[in-house]
């Protein structure tokens, strides 16, 4: 994955963040969107997660 890859899915990480922070403020929150935002936001953290933890070069 390069940087910009990773900048990338940390703004669509912000971006799900939002929607996450929407939906939980309706008055009658959608709860299996909410877990499918959720779950793809922790896919996300990972990815970005396993990209930092490369070495630098790989």
């Amino acid at each position: 994955m390069t940087n910009v890859e990773a900048d990338s899915l940390q703004v669509y990480g912000r971006k799900l963040d939002d929607a996450i922070g929407d939906e939980v403020k309706k008055r009658i929150p959608d709860p299996v969107r909410l877990t499918r935002m959720k779950k793809l936001r922790l896919l996300i953290k990972d990815k970005i997660a396993a990209h930092l933890r490369q070495p630098l070069g790989a």
